[in-house]
């Protein structure tokens, strides 16, 4: 059995220090749908710098995990499946916190999940590969690929990576959200079966958004992540959504970006545009007559550290560029 805490000679044993994991959400999906094949639902992630913090107090006396918020059940699942593969005697508690809201679209439960597997693992020294943390979140609930530090192409239904694709230069979006909460595992019991021409039209997005990231085209990035949008709004009407595309061409943003399966439909912006806050602006007032409230977010992108800190993503020594520096501190102001 390991033991989280090791005290020496005439010490005297006190509680084991809290352990905290953290993981970001995403942007909705840059695209999402079904390829040709069994089983072929994938999404492809739009890594984003707000996090979900896990923070876990292992007592060694105590029996099972007991979690809070307490309707975070699957956290708390999760705990205990880390603890039971580590042979970890006793339980312990679970807090749960962070920037992600719920039912929006931001991958909120996901991330929840892989920042309580990252908490319990540093609780005894120890950390896990993404595939090791898919197989504790497999038979949860479907999940997105945010164990992974970069964009990729993920089978969330079945927690099961198809493809690496890289990282972009950090991006912004600007989102209207329509109100209201989805709940991605009833929504996806629900979501009617997508057709075989759609499939193939899926397969070659994918191609395309994978060439594109590769070769950091971002008017292509945007056009793939539109087109996705405009399919699934076909599928699941969206309020704003004519008035959000208008607003893209009005201020030449890249394209729109959507929460498939929540309530975010935003314009992507590249956070390095010196225009970046008069298009916002734009946009702003592009929504006011929508209702519903306006947000300004930032991806993650080349040159970050993907863990947070107190002032958001804080670019790499000598990663990032003085411009794309200062567009991240424009973007921050902009976003609080």
């Amino acid at each position: 059995m390991l033991s989280a805490t090791t005290y020496g000679p005439g010490t005297e044993p006190g509680p084991p220090a809290p352990a905290v994991g953290h993981a970001f959400g995403t942007f909705g999906e840059l695209l999402q749908g079904a390829l040709p094949e069994p089983d072929g639902d994938f999404l492809v992630t739009f890594p984003l710098a707000r996090w979900s913090t896990a923070t876990f107090h292992h007592r060694p006396g105590q029996r099972g995990v007991h979690v809070h918020p307490a309707h975070k059940g699957k956290s708390r699942r999760v705990a205990e499946a880390v603890l039971a593969s580590l042979g970890v005697e006793g339980g312990g508690l679970l807090e749960i916190g962070g920037g992600l809201p719920e039912g929006k679209g931001l991958a909120s439960s996901s991330a929840d999940l892989v920042a309580t597997v990252r908490a319990v693992g540093a609780a005894f020294g120890r950390s896990f590969a993404p595939d090791r943390t898919e197989a504790f979140l497999r038979g949860i609930e479907p999940a997105d690929g945010v164990m992974y530090d970069e964009i990729v192409a993920f089978h969330h239904r079945e927690v099961r990576l198809r493809r690496r694709l890289g990282v972009l230069p950090p991006l912004a979006v600007v989102a209207h959200d329509e109100g209201g909460q989805v709940d991605t595992v009833a929504h996806n019991l629900r979501a009617r079966a997508i057709g075989p021409d759609e499939r193939q039209e899926y397969a070659r997005l994918l191609d395309r958004l994978a060439a594109a990231i590769a070769g950091t085209d971002l008017p292509e990035v945007g056009a793939v992540a539109t087109r996705s949008a405009e399919m699934n709004a076909v599928r699941r009407p969206r309020p704003g959504f004519r008035d959000l595309r208008a607003a893209c061409q009005e201020v030449d943003g890249l394209g729109l970006v959507l929460a498939h399966s929540g309530t975010m439909l935003g314009v992507l912006l590249d956070a390095a545009d010196p225009e970046l806050a008069a298009k916002t602006d734009r946009i702003r007032a592009a929504c006011a007559p929508l209702g519903g409230e306006v947000s300004v977010h930032r991806s993650l992108g080349a040159g970050d550290r993907w863990t947070p800190t107190h002032d958001g993503p804080v670019p790499d020594s000598g990663a990032a560029t003085a411009a794309g520096a200062r567009a991240a501190d424009r973007l921050h102001e902009l976003e609080t």
